[in-house]
């Protein structure tokens, strides 16, 4: 398994149960693993989202939400934070296990 692989695993045990996506997601989480790797604990809702944009743009072009942050509902925006909170734990966890 990858690093990144292994990242991804690591974000995905942060998710609460009720905040999973599909199972097919696994290209999203390498994506959060990216970003996890680059932004750490800094990382925001906008970030996630872009994330999120870039894998829904490869599996559905038309999807409504692939807008910029700034121009989704609140309720949607608050859809990101979950895993925002499980990146940020992940790199917290990775953050300890460095030397």
């Amino acid at each position: 398994m990858s690093y990144l692989r292994a990242d991804a695993g690591l974000i995905r045990e942060f998710l609460p149960l009720q905040a999973r996506p599909p199972a097919d997601a696994d290209g999203l989480f390498l994506v959060y693993a990216v970003l996890m790797r680059a932004k750490g604990e800094q990382v925001t809702a906008v970030d996630v989202h872009d994330a999120w944009a870039v894998w829904t743009e490869t599996r559905n072009p038309d999807h409504a939400a692939l807008v910029p942050f700034d121009e989704l509902s609140p309720v949607t925006q608050r859809e990101d934070e979950p895993c925002v909170q499980a990146i940020q734990a992940a790199a917290r966890v990775r953050t300890k296990e460095r030397p």
